[in-house]
């Protein structure tokens, strides 16, 4: 009497979710996937990616520095030719936050982005003549952004700032300030 073959068992969606796990867990996972987005950057140091899914996106044609942070799922980076996108030591920008250079977006170390935040130099679409409008954007040191903010073309925030959940600044904002409100307006100082 033969003896049957037999197989090895085809690994479950199980197994490959407690790979998963066990990846997160270690905090390798993480450094993986700051080592693959640090191809789309000019500079950059340590960059840890906190999540799993959607990966953060980068399209760059301009140039990108990028000191020790955390990016979190659906960040999106976009830079155009001539472009220039630097973020901080220590900041992190969390879930779905935007950043769109047409021109200069600069963002300070120690900077709190909370998630949907949407920052950007330009209008993101053409005047009849056929140009973009666009000014720099400046955050600088230690700013805490709530969520879904907008911060617009032109726009200073100056150190130690906070900026409101919803809050669409349109002018600069003075450093430790507390801003708020659509157009956001200072709401006190610190």
């Amino acid at each position: 009497m033969a003896h049957a073959l037999r197989l090895p068992e085809i690994p479950q969606k199980a197994t490959f979710q407690r790979i998963q796990q066990r990846l997160e867990k270690s905090g390798v996972w993480e450094h993986l996937l700051g080592l693959w987005l640090r191809r789309y950057f000019q500079q950059a140091g340590l960059i840890v990616v906190r999540g799993w899914w959607p990966l953060p996106s980068v399209k760059n044609r301009g140039r990108i520095a990028v000191e020790n942070c955390a990016f979190f799922p659906g960040v999106r980076l976009e830079c155009v030719e001539g472009a220039s996108i630097t973020i901080g030591n220590g900041t992190y920008l969390n879930r779905n936050t935007e950043i769109v250079a047409y021109q200069r977006v600069s963002i300070g170390r120690d900077c709190k982005i909370a998630r949907d935040v949407l920052i950007m130099d330009t209008d993101q679409h053409p005047l009849p003549n056929g140009d973009l409008d666009r000014a720099p954007v400046t955050i600088g040191n230690d700013v805490w952004i709530g969520a879904r903010a907008i911060i617009l073309k032109g726009v200073t925030i100056g150190d130690h700032a906070v900026i409101g959940a919803g809050s669409v600044v349109t002018r600069d904002i003075p450093a430790r300030a507390i801003a708020a409100g659509v157009p956001a307006r200072i709401l006190r100082h610190t």
